[in-house]
C-alpha cells in the first residue's frame, strides 16, 4: 500500500481523531469497550482532554482517513516504555498494511521519545490480534489484566517490544 502517510496528529486536531473515534466505534464496536451512542455524547471538553493524555497517529490513504492507533506512556510496571492502544483500520483495508504502518510509525515515535519498549494490551482470545502482534515482533509477557467492559471474565495480555 503504497500510498498510506502515517502522522502525529497535532492537539488541536481533535475533531479529526473524534471522527475516527466515532467511525471505529460505529464499525467495530465489538472490539472497543465504549459505545458510540455513549462518546458521541462528549463534549467538546472531553475530546480535547483525550488530545492531551495520548499522542494519536493517523493514517491517510488516497486523502481518507483510514487508521488510527494511540499510543501513550505505559504504566510504571514497564519502565521507559509506551503502550499502544486504540488501533482501528477501516474494514474495507484491512490486511493492506495500515494497521503496519501505524505500527512502524508507532516504533519510530517511541525512539523519538526517548521509551525502550512498546507495550500492547491484547484480549487473550483475540488470536488475529496476538498473531499481529507476533509477527511486528512483540513477545506475550506473563502479565494479564481483566479486559475493560469484558464479559465474562475476558482477559488481556501485555505484549512488548523492544525497539531500543
Amino acid at each position: 500500500m503504497t500510498d498510506t502517510t502515517v502522522r502525529r496528529l497535532a492537539e488541536g486536531e481533535w475533531t479529526t481523531y473524534r471522527a475516527m473515534r466515532l467511525m471505529s466505534l460505529q464499525q467495530s464496536p465489538e472490539a472497543f469497550a465504549k459505545t458510540f451512542a455513549e462518546e458521541q455524547e462528549f463534549a467538546e471538553s472531553v475530546w480535547r482532554d483525550r488530545m492531551k493524555r495520548a499522542d494519536r497517529l493517523i493514517a491517510t490513504h488516497d486523502g481518507a482517513d483510514v487508521g488510527i492507533l494511540s499510543m501513550r506512556p505505559a504504566d510504571e510496571e514497564f519502565e521507559d516504555s509506551a503502550e499502544i492502544f486504540g488501533l482501528w483500520v477501516r474494514p474495507e483495508l484491512r490486511g493492506k498494511g495500515v494497521a503496519v504502518a501505524l505500527f512502524q510509525e508507532a516504533v519510530q515515535e517511541a525512539l523519538h521519545d526517548g521509551h525502550t519498549h512498546l507495550v500492547y494490551w491484547v484480549g487473550t482470545d483475540n488470536g488475529p490480534g496476538v498473531a499481529f502482534a507476533s509477527a511486528r515482533g512483540f513477545r506475550p509477557s506473563e502479565l494479564r489484566r481483566p479486559m475493560e467492559g469484558a464479559r465474562d471474565g475476558e482477559q488481556e495480555i501485555a505484549m512488548v517490544l523492544s525497539v531500543s
